[in-house]
């Protein structure tokens, strides 16, 4: 592939853009004048330009909207409940499993790592900060130390090894024609390694935000997370203790029976039951619709007609208002994806891959050494999960994979280093333009710090497992 101008130009904003975001400042100014300015210079055209930013958007919207769509419909719920009081009801019994925040911590990302192997983090992210978060803040655990422990073990950990869906495993292995097994098994050894040593670490780095219960901050937390203030809905029932008791009971039994089910066709179908990934979230974001029209009518009455309006309409103008600055920056990395660019430059017939065209470039200049081969091709892997994916950087990761085995390292050993590198970067722990824009939506927090945060263990975690891989394979 010969590189053009609009290659060099884009890899250029890609550091640009790290840069801005290593120095903890907005990245939206120079994603969309990327944009802007590689799309009129490929096309040769300024009208292009203008048209390639709008597209961008749109296209990224477009990708993104089933997450804020989810968001919206698990915080309606949640503001449901609080009409009724029963979100106080529905965690005091899981209160007493956390005791405080240093034990919230790890119960959320056991619990959050067992749930997303199963059936991928994104249906598992709105029953956990649904039904976890709070009790976990209630102890003394702060929100951003909850969001960073369910990133990490859900977007990170479970989803780097897909060991039980086998998606990932199964791209890299065919990309490196080689067996999906043994990808899949050094996947989750490594996945284990990288994940137990990121969450540590956030663990150590950040111990000392966790407050005592009592913390008045606490009360603060709980109401940015809900996005909510006081009800000013007024009841219509006479029996509102009843109710608040029978939906403190219904709603937390029901997203069990919702994991159970998801769990049983999981055991019944094989690895690909249906309910994995966005369907597993659909399946997820209708039951809560339900659940939202059931307690609002409960609440209500027929004034539920304006009440569950307002309940989603203050949905979509949270999930908005946190989440909508990651539209643009999706749109510049799908610029760098051939899945999108088409669409985005008007050019169908023509699909550049701005980001993979760089990075397969530079395989001529990777080494043969294993210490420096398992570098770079994990540093690859990163690059190619800037795209917000996770897996479409799979299939490269997986070629290079094959091509730089040698004597001292094999082509599994390296697939896996790629799809650690490639997952926990765009599944997404460290990108914010990717499914982890749930996880902060949900708490209530801005995406970009999540991505701060987690960042230093996230890496640190990485070049842990793939010195791991070195020494034992």
């Amino acid at each position: 592939m010969e590189l053009t101008i609009s290659h060099w130009i884009y890899g250029l904003f890609t550091l640009l853009i790290i840069g801005t975001m290593i120095f903890r400042k907005g990245v939206v100014l120079p994603t969309l004048l990327g944009t802007f300015i590689v799309a009129w210079v490929y096309n040769g055209n300024l009208v292009a330009g203008f048209k390639a930013i709008f597209n961008a958007n749109l296209i990224a919207a477009q990708e993104l909207f089933s997450i804020f769509l989810i968001i919206t419909f698990m915080l309606a719920l949640l503001h449901s409940l609080r009409d009724l009081g029963a979100d106080k009801r529905m965690i005091q019994p899981i209160q007493k499993m956390m005791i405080n925040g240093h034990i919230s911590f790890f119960v959320l990302a056991v619990i959050t790592y067992i749930i997303s192997l199963f059936f991928w983090p994104t249906p598992a992210v709105p029953l956990i900060c649904a039904l976890l978060v709070p009790a976990a803040i209630r102890a003394g655990l702060p929100v951003m130390m909850a969001a960073v422990a369910i990133a990490l073990a859900g977007q990170g950990m479970a989803l780097s090894s897909d060991y039980i869906v086998q998606v990932a495993p199964s791209l890299s292995a065919t990309a490196a024609g080689i067996e999906t097994a043994i990808v899949a098994d050094r996947a989750l050894v490594l996945s284990v390694i990288a994940g137990v040593i990121a969450i540590a670490l956030a663990y150590l780095l950040y111990r000392k935000t966790i407050r005592h219960k009592n913390d008045p901050l606490i009360e603060l937390e709980l109401e940015q997370m809900q996005s909510v203030k006081e009800t000013t809905n007024k009841a219509h029932t006479k029996n509102l203790t009843a109710w608040s008791k029978i939906f403190a009971v219904v709603v937390p039994l029901t997203l069990l029976g919702v994991v159970i089910y998801m769990v049983y066709e999981k055991l019944l179908s094989g690895r690909m039951s249906g309910l994995e990934g966005g369907d597993g979230a659909a399946f997820v974001g209708g039951v809560a619709v339900i659940l939202l029209l059931l307690s609002t009518v409960a609440f209500g009455k027929q004034h539920s007609l304006d009440y569950i309006t307002t309940h989603i309409t203050d949905g979509f103008v949270f999930a908005f208002k946190a989440m909508g600055p990651v539209i643009p920056i999706a749109g510049f990395f799908f610029l760098g994806s051939s899945d999108f660019s088409g669409s985005i430059l008007g050019m169908e017939e023509s699909q550049p891959a701005f980001l993979f065209d760089l990075v397969q470039t530079s395989q001529t200049f990777l080494p043969e050494n294993a210490l420096l081969a398992a570098l770079s091709i994990l540093i690859i892997g990163i690059i190619t999960g800037l795209d917000g994916s996770g897996f479409s950087g799979l299939p490269l990761t997986g070629t290079l994979a094959a091509s730089l085995e040698n004597g001292s390292i094999d082509a599994a050993t390296l697939a896996a280093i790629g799809q650690m590198g490639s997952i926990w970067t765009g599944g997404g722990t460290i990108v914010a333009w990717s499914s982890l824009i749930a996880i902060a939506g949900f708490c209530g927090i801005s995406v970009m710090e999540l991505v701060r945060k987690n960042f230093i263990p996230v890496i640190i975690g990485l070049l842990a497992a793939t010195l791991f891989a070195i020494f034992l394979w």
